[in-house]
């Protein structure tokens, strides 16, 4: 049934828009206010945020944002790719890898040539840092791809404070409408081209702890954190 092309297209329908009215019934609190002005300034950028928190990411932007959002060629990401579609989001097919043999099987050589082509482009790439399975630990992927393209790494945190979550890997988060909710974007990252290894790895660790920031703001903002 997950591999049914008819059955793909109808569940990404119908997640395209139950997101919508799940955004459209929250009551969100954007931190800080004026983010739209500072990320029109930094365009394009790499937007990032953690696997499994990801359901709401595309109402992040303004109407006339142009994005493209990194998602598995896994069969069960088929459904989130249709639904990214349906909200105008774009798609690059691939996903991170944790060997070299991966690397190439999971289509990550063709994925990271298509961000940097995207950005190259001006159009604005989104993706999650996580290193694959590893829940909310952040890999070298995203940090490479701003260290090639020359781009601003933006960490994102969405949360809701009507939301289950799923007993899954990633912890993910099902939003429910009619609440609380919040988003929160963190001081932006940038990679050097010329930075060494040492640098990679202080570059991740800084956006490790920048996107707990923004995620623990982002839960306190909605109601599930004490302030």
């Amino acid at each position: 049934m997950r591999t049914n092309r008819a059955f793909q297209v109808a569940a990404g329908t119908t997640f395209a828009s139950y997101f919508k009215l799940v955004a459209k019934t929250t009551r969100f609190v954007v931190e800080p206010p004026d983010i739209f002005d500072t990320i029109d300034e930094k365009m394009p950028v790499i937007m990032t945020f953690w696997h499994g928190q990801h359901f709401l990411t595309p109402f992040a932007m303004r109407p006339h944002h142009k994005a493209k959002v990194l998602i598995s060629r896994h069969a069960d990401a088929e459904i989130n790719a249709i639904a990214a579609e349906k909200l105008g989001v774009g798609t690059i097919r691939g996903s991170g890898a944790t060997s070299a043999r991966d690397f190439h099987r999971k289509g990550a050589v063709s994925a990271t040539y298509q961000m940097l082509d995207a950005l190259k482009e001006g159009v604005n790439v989104a993706m999650t840092a996580d290193v694959p399975k590893i829940a909310r630990k952040v890999g070298l992927g995203v940090v490479t791809i701003a260290r090639y393209s020359g781009r601003p790494i933006i960490p994102l945190a969405m949360a809701t404070r009507n939301r289950i979550t799923l007993k899954s890997w990633d912890r993910a988060s099902l939003n429910l409408p009619l609440g609380r909710g919040a988003a929160v974007v963190g001081e932006p990252v940038f990679v050097a081209r010329d930075v060494d290894e040492a640098g990679l790895l202080a570059a991740r660790d800084l956006l490790q702890s920048r996107l707990e920031a923004v995620t623990a703001r982002a839960e306190t903002l909605a109601g599930l954190r004490d302030a």
